[in-house]
């Protein structure tokens, strides 16, 4: 049982390690109430979702656990960028054609 626990727990840490690598979309709820007759009511909610970029750290990191031999600590961080940018563009255009069938 503790063997599943551990599978699960490091999927859910790639997964995690592979959406800070990609970049994802945050959302944040601000939320303002008054005091109406001794009772709280909401007044006001703001929904705004912001864009996390894609952070190379994570990309380093993803690389090496998916088998990458390659010294990554010796890449230049200019090399590491074009590398990011070919993947995320291999990536749109996946998602692309998910969505034209």
């Amino acid at each position: 049982m503790r063997d599943k626990k551990t599978v699960s727990e490091k999927d859910a840490v790639k997964t995690a390690l592979y959406k800070k690598a990609v970049g994802y979309d945050s959302t944040e709820t601000v939320e303002e109430y008054s005091d109406a007759d001794g009772d709280l009511v909401l007044v006001k909610r703001k929904v705004t979702v912001k864009p996390v970029p894609p952070d190379i750290t994570a990309i380093k990191l993803l690389l090496g656990i998916d088998g990458g031999d390659e010294d990554l600590s010796a890449v230049s961080d200019a090399e590491l960028e074009k590398r990011k940018k070919k993947l995320l563009k291999i990536i749109k255009e996946k998602l692309n054609e998910g969505n034209e069938n």
